[in-house]
């Protein structure tokens, strides 16, 4: 029999995969000697059974029974029983966090016989009242499918007429008929009863656990965090501790160092009389742990014991859920924890200054994307007054939208392109899409513990949370400060997670502190140190060149302020722009080779100043410049207006502008139902007299210039769209001989490697011919992944990719994310092929995928010898490179 069951003292944190985070974690801590109550965990092989046939898996449940047995027998106690009924806990658990995405069920084993035995053993009427409407309201809700703001409605509807400001006001006798209306909304809802059956109500919550994976909003969070689909989640089953039996008793989250900022210090919530899930979901403002070293100094020493045990044996920030039921602590849960990008880089530095891991790990435990994040800008709070509120920074940046107040509403504006914060009294799981959507989260209640901040964290959201002075209507789509002030749906608000602030209207913003260094080298405590000590480590171990693509002097000083290693594109395209368009217009129209060799000769040493400005920049350093690649229809005027121009004076009785008519006629010649696969590239080098020969004899004189004032210019040629060697084999001929000319007539050398784009699939496939004339390829990585697709990149993404996605055809868009199947196996292609012919040949990648951390790690393990990207992608671009080497010793060492 297949066994799918396993006991808390059968495991440990290697067999996530198994008995998915929490399970291992829990096994982890069992095994560590700390207080956790005992339980066990089915296993995610159950679950993917079960979501493969639709039936619970052969022997499944007798396993649990024995397992369940076992915790009776440790207890003295079982499930359900009148007198003194066990309670267990049943809670989702994948192998990655997923936090709220999926479902729990608390108080499993009470009914209507069994309350009445645990409010006389308990001697506390009242929280056995509370329990037993919490289970009831959960397994409602989750295994039945009752909506919950049902629940919440009649609950909301109860403490009005109370007079109670929260659920603690509400007595035994409150409770009981609360748990009475729930029963009623059930058989109301779903015309059957609450189960009254600890064994039955047991069973059919682990089920719901399992379907729960593939709930929506499990689905939306594993998209974004690409997760794989076919994981599945383990089912922890834990003997219940109570933190809702008076004031010594009570439940927290707590985090080895602070989440937000990677200060270190025991950093947390705490709730008293109170059950961990509304801790997490933030229905009553949260008490610090400050205040529960105040009210319980005992349980807060040990909870501070328990919580350097941990960080020392998983060496890293833990999150750590936990109990206190009547003075005794009770740990529920640890797990590496969520932090903002901030966070992750202060952390790892002081992990490693510290002695607890080596640089090197500190520097896989960091990111791009969170370097990326702390490039953004931030508000400058000396340009604003008062704000709104204040609350708890529970995700650091600066956002700026218009006010929504519930998740539909934010997809919807979103959707149609606006900036929009989504504003609640606390989130729940079901508003996980409006905080996707969302810039910024800000909720009225809970602590950096809560759902909102939590999830904010782990995508990168700004967010502030438990902004008391705020009272928020959801119905009608308003919220009111505390001097009155109104805010409608759709006002202008500024949330800064950094100082927990909110602010009406559009606040100006203020480069970041780790823009500043990248702009100056000026270095600061805290986190701009930590990001310019990893930078330094990523440089020293990484093999990869990181170079930019730069087309004006002023990027190029950029580029190289903030690393780059010389520029990989300069796209000759751009200098055509402005003023100069009128020059190839002229070109284009010329009707004979003299009108043509005028306006080349007029264009010359304006591309000669341009050069030489850039290759000035980056003195000593490589700068490879592609000729021409755009068709040249895109320097003509739009056609609707010069056909309306040329229309208008007709219909007046004038006399079009013969310019008017001639660039009409010649936008009307050059027409292209796809131009993209039409006139341009090389191609435009081989029918356009002229064009290849004035752009390399402006780079050539440019090198000629600065040589001539003591530089080092170290330009090379890159010929763009070559899809056959015999055109690149033309275009070299062409450019040998400028270069051949410009040295006779100068007296000086000149040297312009001479390579090629890779962007077309015949190119990557018969790369080894190419090679032969190519001294260098760069892979064009955005063409080659519309030619590999057949995507307009320009029509596709608006018409079909939010399909795509969310039908699970591509997990990110292949435009920035390489794909690794299909555009990455043309690119492995290429290189071995194309090194097979010329050994050493230096090959590099110049489009988009340059600066996307996913892509730069696959570039490394493929062989290539440099990425290009933005110039603000350049320090990404580093780190990842830094990173992915890193990775790579450690895997050899293995």
């Amino acid at each position: 029999m297949v066994r799918y069951v396993y006991d808390f003292s059968e495991g440990g944190r290697d067999l996530a995969g198994l008995l998915g985070g929490k399970g291992a974690n829990l096994a982890e801590m069992t095994r560590l000697g700390l207080p956790v109550p005992p339980g066990f965990v089915v296993s995610t092989e159950a679950c993917r059974v079960f979501l493969a046939t639709g039936a619970e898996p052969d022997g499944m449940f007798e396993q649990i029974s024995r397992h369940l047995t076992a915790v009776e027998s440790d207890a003295g106690r079982r499930l359900g029983q009148p007198d003194d009924p066990l309670l267990v806990s049943v809670r989702s658990g994948a192998r990655f966090s997923m936090p709220g995405m999926m479902e729990t069920v608390l108080d499993i084993g009470l009914n209507d016989e069994s309350v009445l035995g645990l409010a006389e053993v308990s001697g506390n009427a009242r929280f056995a009242w509370d329990s037993y409407r919490r289970l009831v309201q959960m397994f409602g809700s989750t295994v039945m499918g009752v909506d919950g703001a049902l629940f919440d409605r009649i609950l909301t509807g109860l403490k009005e007429r109370r007079g109670a400001r929260d659920d603690l006001r509400l007595d035994a006798d409150d409770l009981a008929g609360l748990v009475q209306e729930y029963q009623r909304l059930i058989f109301e809802e779903t015309g059957d009863h609450f189960p009254q059956s600890p064994a039955e109500q047991l069973r059919r919550a682990v089920l719901a656990v399992f379907r729960s994976w593939n709930g929506e909003r499990a689905r939306l969070y594993r998209r974004r965090e690409h997760i794989p689909d076919d994981l599945g989640t383990a089912v922890t089953v834990q003997r219940m501790v109570y933190g809702n039996l008076g004031p010594d008793s009570g439940s927290g989250v707590a985090f080895t160092r602070d989440p937000a900022t990677g200060r270190p210090g025991l950093y947390g919530d705490y709730l008293p009389n109170a059950q961990g899930e509304d801790v997490v979901a933030g229905i009553r403002n949260t008490v610090t742990l400050a205040d529960l070293e105040r009210l319980d100094p005992h349980s807060y020493r040990r909870l501070r014991d328990h919580t350097r045990t941990l960080e020392l044996h998983y060496r890293d920030l833990c999150d750590i859920e936990f109990t206190i039921e009547r003075g005794t602590l009770w740990m529920l849960q640890t797990r590496v924890g969520k932090r903002t990008a901030e966070a992750a880089f202060t952390i790892a530095a002081e992990l490693a200054y510290e002695g607890v891991i080596t640089r090197e790990e500190g520097l896989a435990r960091v990111s791009g994307d969170g370097l990326a994040r702390l490039m953004f800008p931030r508000f400058d709070t000396s340009a604003t007054g008062d704000p709104l509120a204040r609350g708890i920074p529970a995700a650091p940046g600066a956002a700026v939208g218009t006010a929504v107040f519930d998740s539909a509403e934010a997809v919807r504006r979103a959707a149609a392109g606006e900036r929009v914060v989504l504003v609640r009294q606390e989130t729940t799981p079901d508003d996980l899409p409006g905080m996707v959507a969302a810039q910024a989260v800000l909720t009225s209640r809970g602590g950096k513990t809560s759902h909102a901040a939590v999830v904010a964290r782990g995508m990168g959201k700004v967010c502030v949370c438990g902004a008391e002075g705020l009272s928020v209507d959801p119905a009608g789509r308003r919220f009111t400060t505390r001097d009155g002030t109104v805010v409608e749906e759709g006002a202008v608000l500024s949330v800064d997670g950094s100082a927990g602030a909110v602010y009406a209207g559009e606040v100006p913003l203020a480069d970041s502190a780790v823009m500043r260094y990248l702009e100056t080298g000026e270095r600061s405590a805290g986190v701009v140190d930590a990001v310019a000590g990893a930078l330094e480590l990523a440089d020293g171990l990484r093999r990869l060149k990181v170079l930019a693509n730069a087309d004006t002097p002023e990027d190029a000083v950029r580029a190289r302020r903030f690393g780059a290693q010389g520029i990989g594109l300069c796209r000759t395209e751009h200098m055509f722009l402005g003023e100069r368009r009128k020059l190839v217009e002229e070109m284009i129209l010329a009707r004979d080779d003299e009108a043509r060799d005028r306006a080349l000769d007029a264009l010359l040493p304006l591309q000669r100043q341009d050069f030489t400005g850039i290759l000035q920049a980056m003195d000593g350093l490589p700068v490879t410049i592609r000729l021409l690649d755009p068709p040249l229809h895109e320097f003509l005027p739009d056609h609707t207006e010069l056909a309306v121009r040329v229309a208008a004076a007709r219909a007046r009785g004038e006399r079009p502008e013969s310019r008017d008519t001639e660039l009409l006629d010649a936008v009307r010649r050059m027409h292209e139902e796809n131009p993209m696969l039409g006139l341009r590239g090389v191609r435009l080098g081989l029918v356009v007299p002229g064009l290849v020969a004035m752009q390399v004899r402006a780079i050539a004189q440019a090198v000629v210039e600065r040589t001539r004032a003591g530089g080092a210019p170290r330009a090379e040629i890159m010929v763009p769209l070559v899809g056959d060697v015999t055109e690149l084999r033309l275009v070299r001929e062409q450019a040998e001989q400028v270069l051949a000319e410009v040295s006779d007539e100068s007296g000086v050398p000149v040297r312009c490697p001479i390579g090629t784009m890779i962007e077309l699939p015949r190119a990557a496939l018969t790369a080894y011919r190419i090679a032969e004339v190519a001294e260098f390829f760069s892979f064009g990585t955005n063409d080659l992944t519309q030619t590999t697709w057949g995507f307009s990149r320009d029509d596709v993404e608006a018409a079909f990719f939010s399909a795509y996605l969310e039908k699970g055809v591509f997990g990110t868009s292949p435009f920035e994310t390489i794909d690794r199947e299909g555009v990455g196996r043309l690119v492995r292609i290429a290189v071995a092929e194309g090194r097979a012919t010329r050994p050493g040949l230096r090959i590099g990648v110049c489009g988009e995928h340059g600066g996307d951390p996913d892509s730069v790690r696959f570039f490394h393990s493929t062989g290539l010898d440099y990425v290009s990207c933005s110039p603000f992608r350049v320090p990404v671009a580093r780190l990842e490179a830094g990173r992915a080497a890193c990775a790579e010793t450690k895997s050899d060492t293995r």
